[in-house]
């Protein structure tokens, strides 16, 4: 899918003459499950625009630190430095006034852990003539809604779904597959602790966990009235 490069002078539909209104920028979503190349895709993005000679500055949240503080790394060890925050609102006062204003390209790696991405998108797209491109999971391993990144779609230039290989089975890969029994929705992790699946072994592998979390609270119950029976034995 194709970007535009940067943002239009818009046209007086009155008299087909550019006008005074501000100018607009785009918001570009990438979104799919892990290890589908989204930051990957991010990345050739940034360098194309960076080698076209416009201002490019990443971001992405402070709760990920797998590969590095500062820099969005690939799997495969790819890097563009980043400033690492705890959320979006403040990047336009650490950034600076005035460097801000000399940016033309905001890239958004791990989108979904930003709280605050629909209100930094909308303004600085907006607002401030800035091309966003958002890069994160459009769903959590329970394929539900993973933080504010689905939110952004109306407001999206376009829109990029990205698939992995499965796992298992090297078909498409739609989902994430959580492998541990942990069960908050964020839990940072790479090959570890998750895999991509086709919906196939994504549903047989929700009922396996299903069966063995039943196996073993039944067992759990077993022996705690084995143990209650054998502290009111005679």
């Amino acid at each position: 899918m194709a970007f535009s490069s940067s943002a239009r002078n818009p046209i007086d539909p009155r008299n087909g003459s550019k006008n005074s209104f501000r100018l607009v920028g785009e918001i570009h979503v990438i979104v799919g499950p892990m290890f589908a190349g989204k930051t990957t895709a991010l990345l050739r993005r940034a360098n194309l625009e960076s080698n076209d000679g416009r201002n490019v500055v990443m971001i992405k949240s402070s709760k990920d630190t797998r590969y590095a503080v500062d820099a969005v790394v690939t799997h495969d060890g790819t890097k563009f430095p980043c400033w690492s925050l705890p959320d979006l609102s403040s990047f336009k006062q650490r950034f600076g006034e005035d460097a801000y204003e000399k940016v033309d390209v905001i890239g958004i790696d791990e989108a979904q852990f930003f709280g605050d991405l629909y209100e930094f998108c909308c303004n600085a797209a907006d607002l401030d003539g800035k091309t966003v491109i958002v890069a994160g999971l459009d769903g959590d391993y329970l394929r539900k809604s993973f933080g504010s990144v689905l939110d952004i779609i109306p407001l999206a230039d376009t829109v990029t779904k990205l698939t992995a290989r499965c796992e298992l089975c090297n078909r498409r890969a739609f989902f994430t597959f959580r492998k541990t029994n942990e069960t908050e929705t964020e839990l940072i992790g790479g090959a570890d602790m998750y895999m991509p699946v086709c919906r196939q072994h994504y549903v047989n592998g929700q009922s396996v966990n299903e069966s063995a979390k039943m196996v073993l609270e039944s067992h759990k119950v077993s022996s705690d009235l084995i143990l209650e029976s054998a502290l009111v034995a005679p």
